[in-house]
């Protein structure tokens, strides 16, 4: 019978009350178990606490690459699960995961499919249809990309597929999808800033108003009904909001 190789699992957080203690809960069979807080505000640290074996680390955030990279540097174990607090590792996709690591594999990573829970409701379309992400990986060959926001693992070797989909469940509040869409603008902003972009009138009306439009129609976001609405809008008032905070920063208004 061959031996499971140890696993660490990995997390960042900010003001993950509502998820973390099921996130935390789900990851128990990890070897190691490790959470990079940005000081939150709320009861995510002290929730945090209530598990003993629990690595908690807290560091400012600056941006998603850097923060990601440094919990990837804590990591004592080979094989490493980065998931966020609001995804959920089902029974299958865990029992697919060790049966992964156990076997002799070329590849260096995995993505792994998300199903998107949005108010409630599973989205189907809107352009989330095929959502996946790399979260199971070897720590020797993969580090994210230095994206502000919207980081990626770039890996070192071969990336395969993983059949099992995780749960992600995106909405936690308007107030919150809007303040943390800002804060993905924010950072956008910063990086086309240091590319030396203007923004014009295209970008403030046409790109947010396609996105929408990509979205909701060739998306097919209309068959998510209303919640297909809201997430078409989120994404066109991002783009928006990118543009409005990079001429912000050329003013030396921001």
């Amino acid at each position: 019978m061959k031996t499971i190789p140890k696993i660490t699992a990995l997390v960042i957080t900010y003001n993950e009350e509502e998820f973390i203690r099921d996130f935390l809960t789900s990851m128990d069979f990890a070897d190691e178990l490790i959470v990079v807080d940005s000081y939150s505000s709320d009861k995510t640290v002290a929730i945090v606490k209530e598990f003993p074996h629990v690595k908690l680390y807290q560091r400012k955030f600056d941006d998603f690459s850097s923060q990601k990279n440094y919990a990837i540097e804590k990591a004592a174990n080979e094989w490493i699960l980065f998931f966020d607090a609001d995804e959920f590792i089902t029974e299958p996709l865990k029992e697919e995961v060790l049966d992964t690591i156990t076997k002799s594999t070329k590849e260096v990573a995995y993505w792994v499919y998300r199903t998107t829970i949005y108010m409630g409701k599973e989205i189907k379309y809107s352009g989330l249809q095929n959502d996946k992400v790399i979260r199971l990986f070897k720590k020797e060959f993969c580090r994210y990309n230095g994206k502000l926001v919207h980081e990626e693992i770039e890996a070192k070797g071969e990336v395969g597929f993983l059949k099992n989909k995780m749960k992600h469940y995106s909405y936690k509040g308007i107030d919150v999808i809007i303040n943390k869409r800002n804060k993905y603008a924010q950072l956008q902003a910063q990086a086309l800033y240091k590319k030396g972009k203007k923004p014009t009138v295209f970008h403030f009306l046409v790109k947010p108003a396609f996105r929408f439009f990509k979205h909701f129609i060739l998306k097919r976001g209309f068959l998510d009904g209303f919640q297909g609405f809201m997430i078409s809008f989120v994404y066109g008032y991002t783009v928006f909001m990118r543009y409005v905070k990079l001429w912000l920063l050329q003013k030396k208004l921001n």
